[in-house]
């Protein structure tokens, strides 16, 4: 059985609520009940390293939990075999991801969590890097990879910033749901968990369950699509 705990969230932003704010609650019961204090921020999504590291650690930080750049240390394997937990930052998927293989963590990263020495906080791009691949993120490819094979701590795709069809609205271009299908069409497609801005997807061993403020919809290999409410086990998927 998998030690792995991960908080796969779909956004660090939620409307209505302040940054983090709607998953204050489970990040700091996730950190407690494992005794863990000190979280270290992967800011690779974006090029300004300082600038997003501090606005993470300005949230965090008055939780009662430090929060250090991986940027900062001189060797980020090091720093990530020394840890306890780390926190993926969202941006670009592309970037993130290329940047994650360049410091040889990938592999790294799957290992410690899956042996339970590593916690993992992911959103938005922090959550696509953390499942079988990145071909369901919603971002431009402004780099290149060299795979989108990613870390893996699940083995389905996510679609972070999931946005149901709205009949009402005019606009007659491509849809999220259209988008995912296209992929459902690749012999390589795994099933897909479309994540609603507020939804989490918290890990716990061989145990999923959509928490947060908002449910997600599940994508299934033969293309059809269940919603799934908030409280909902979906640990079926790690069968897919």
């Amino acid at each position: 059985m998998s030690c792995r705990q991960a908080l796969l969230l779909s956004s660090s932003n939620c409307h209505g609520y302040s940054l983090l704010e709607f998953a204050k609650e489970e990040i700091c019961l996730f950190l407690k009940k494992n005794a863990v204090n000190e979280i270290i921020f992967v800011p690779y999504a974006q090029n300004d390293f300082n600038g997003y590291t501090h606005k993470i650690k300005s949230v965090i930080d008055p939780w009662g939990y430090k929060v250090t750049g991986l940027h900062t240390y001189p060797d980020p394997a090091n720093a990530v075999m020394s840890s306890k937990a780390i926190f993926v930052g969202g941006g670009n998927t592309f970037m993130l991801l290329k940047r994650l293989y360049e410091a040889n963590l990938v592999n790294l990263i799957k290992s410690r969590v899956f042996e339970g020495h590593l916690l993992y906080i992911g959103s938005s791009a922090g959550t696509n890097v953390a499942t079988k691949s990145i071909h369901t993120t919603n971002d431009m490819p402004i780099i290149y990879p060299p795979s989108f094979e990613a870390i893996g701590i699940v083995p389905f795709n996510i679609n972070p910033h999931y946005i149901d069809i709205v009949e009402s609205v005019t606009h007659k271009g491509e849809t999220r749901d259209q988008r995912i299908i296209e992929y459902l069409d690749m012999p390589h497609a795994a099933p897909v968990l479309g994540l609603k801005e507020g939804a989490i997807l918290n890990v716990n061993g061989n145990t999923l369950k959509i928490t947060g403020v908002a449910g997600a919809v599940i994508f299934n290999k033969d293309k059809t699509k269940t919603e799934v409410p908030v409280g909902t086990d979906v640990s079926f998927l790690l069968n897919e």
